[in-house]
């Protein structure tokens, strides 16, 4: 359905040209998922764009072909190509928010698609993005048809970019992390819609994905990729079961679950090495165990160690095993016994916010949207709290409320004492002083960095308006150790947000949180934008910092992965109240409320039959 070979995409940047894409070659099967997997800014997510035709003004692809059921899509004009987009090929975007047009209905946005590449017009049109969107699963879809994008949350967004991708039916999909910001169960609901229609419609697609154990459970085939390069790929059973290339192995080691509490997460060492050079021998060999001197002086090929499983790695020559990978041991590195719950960091009681639904002339209040509606819950030093749920279920409300962003846009009641002091009362000095103490890192990163601004300006600024009595020189010299910590390099400095992947951008929106030294953190989805590795690297990080200093974490997550191996308790919401909260250990093996345990069936696991070898 779709083969593609030797494409070759290269970005004219600031710091020279860049090959994001080196000769990549892969074929997709009608009916088939084949998942891309790799660290952000390897190329994932420049290849689709490609395949698409898509690049920003500063990037083309200069070599290679993109045959789609026949023509190669690199060659037909731009007026054919818009007649391919939407219905032979579609792409779910990674971050709605900067994808929908913020000015169009949502209901708008998908009858634009159906109008577009098929007979169906008007009332015909509309009625079928109502059927789409409740397939996605918005809730009351006749009534949210007509809603805005900025009227919808996170989760919701998405959805509606899943709809709009296929709402045309096309053959091919390209789905760039599609349930990235979704919770367990609306996950289930898009994976299970994706591998329906896949069945119907023989539909072929491109699952980009850092979520293993989706691509456990979705995929055909796999290829790993690493710094603009394939260098893994096999059927998805065989991946699994038999990783070869030692970056795939230390991508397994890497992964939270409950089995590692209490120890260091298996990381990599470093960054995808930057892609504006040229390379002599191998890509990962600055990060491998087990690099050998050929391996700095020649570059590998991938070479078919198994039938149906290529790898790009010295370690095995032909027919022959050289050795085995080294498996990272960072996870036998035992961290000191857990905090007993210190002194209160934060508590909060009957807590409640209600937003107005104002009509008419003079916008009277109607009645209220209960986003929040009584939650009571409490956070001692040195102890995580994880707060699970829908999209949409209040959780990112909480936070923000807390935090005092939602001030004049919602009726707030209840208390939340920040250790003794009473938030909604504070103002002026009083309100900067504790935003010192507690900081927040949102969901989309994209959104919540100033985009005119450099990443030292970005760091440093909180620090300097938080934390007056730090030096210019401390300042920068505290912003260099967190950007390592983070597993970015120092030339990020003087970069943009824009010059970032989404998972880069989400390690600076981490950075920013840690510069000031809070006490407390509301982290909403931090790590969901993030690989596996880096991922490993932050909740390294997390913990660390929370053994050393006592540091109190509001999880806001739908990843139970990341749950089960850092979270001490846990609080379940749905529709603004909490349905059962206690400690992680209890909730995870004996829940008590059904709606919890639906939400622990919905969970993908990743099971691997055996080890490396």
């Amino acid at each position: 359905m779709l083969e593609i070979k030797n494409l070759t995409t290269e970005l004219n940047a600031d710091s020279g040209l860049v090959r994001a894409v080196d000769a990549l070659t892969l074929t997709i099967k009608r009916g088939e998922t084949f998942a891309l997997v790799g660290e952000s800014g390897c190329g994932k997510s420049m290849t689709a764009l490609s395949i698409l035709r898509l690049l920003p003004d500063s990037g083309r692809v200069t070599g290679g072909s993109v045959d789609l059921d026949g023509a190669d899509v690199l060659q037909l004009p731009e007026s054919r190509m818009r007649d391919f987009r939407g219905r032979k090929i579609s792409i779910i975007f990674q971050e709605p928010s900067t994808s929908l047009n913020p000015v169009m209905t949502v209901g708008r946005q998908i009858t634009e698609v159906i109008e577009r590449h098929t007979t169906m017009r008007g009332k015909a049109a509309l009625a079928k993005a109502v059927e789409w969107l409740q397939r996605v699963g918005i809730p009351e879809p006749a009534r949210r048809i007509n809603d805005y994008p900025f009227q919808m949350s996170g989760g919701q967004k998405q959805r509606v970019m899943i709809a709009i991708a296929l709402a045309a039916e096309p053959d091919v999909v390209i789905a760039d992390e599609p349930t990235t910001a979704l919770d367990v169960t609306i996950q289930a609901q898009i994976l299970d819609l994706l591998a329906e229609l896949q069945r119907s419609q023989k539909m072929a697609m491109l699952l980009i994905t850092h979520d293993l154990a989706i691509v456990a459970q979705m995929a055909h085939r796999v290829a790993l990729m690493y710094a603009g390069q394939v260098v893994e790929v096999a059927d998805a059973g065989e991946f699994f079961a038999r990783p070869l290339h030692p970056y795939a192995v230390n991508l397994f080691d890497a992964l939270p679950d409950e089995t590692k509490r209490g120890r260091h997460l298996a990381s990599i060492a470093g960054s995808v090495p930057a892609l504006n050079q040229v390379f002599v021998g191998c890509r990962f060999a600055d990060r491998c165990a087990d690099v050998m001197d050929r391996c700095l002086n020649n570059a590998p090929v991938l070479n078919e160690f198994r039938p149906d499983h290529t790898v790009r790695c010295f370690l095995y020559e032909g027919a022959a095993l050289v050795h085995s990978p080294t498996r990272n041991s960072g996870n036998d590195d035992i961290l000191p016994a857990d905090h007993k719950a210190g002194p209160t960091v934060l508590e909060v009681r009957d807590y409640k916010v209600w937003f107005p639904i104002r009509k008419g002339l003079l916008q009277r209040t109607v009645g209220y949207v209960k986003a929040v509606d009584g939650v009571s819950f409490s956070i001692g030093a040195g102890r995580t709290l994880a707060l699970v749920g829908e999209s949409g279920s209040g959780k990112t409300t909480v936070g923000k409320a807390l935090l005092q962003l939602l001030r004049g846009s919602a009726e707030i009641t209840g208390s939340a004492l920040l250790s003794g002091q009473s938030l909604e009362q504070l103002k002026g000095e009083s309100l900067r002083t504790a935003r010192r103490a507690v900081q927040i890192v949102f969901q989309d990163p994209f959104a919540s960095l100033n985009p005119r601004m450099r990443v030292h300006e970005i760091l440093e600024e909180g620090v300097a308006s938080l934390c007056p009595d730090v030096t210019a020189a401390a300042r920068r010299e505290r912003v260099m150790s967190l950007l390592d910590k983070v597993g970015l390099p120092s030339s990020a400095l003087t970069r943009f947000p824009h010059e970032f992947s989404g998972g880069q951008r989400q390690r600076l929106a981490i950075a920013r949180a840690l510069a000031v030294e809070p006490q407390l953190i509301v982290a909403d989805e931090p790590t969901s934008a993030l690989d596996v590795s880096v991922q490993a690297q932050i909740l390294n990080l997390l913990k660390q910092l929370q053994y050393e200093f006592g540091v109190a974490y509001l999880f806001i997550t739908h990843n139970f992965g990341v749950v089960e191996y850092l979270a001490h308790d846990i609080a379940v919401m749905k529709g603004g109240k909490l349905v059962e909260i206690g400690p992680a250990e209890k909730l995870l093996h004996h829940p008590e409320n059904e709606y919890t345990r639906s939400l622990l069936q919905a969970v993908p696991r990743l099971v691997r039959q055996c080890s490396a070898s």
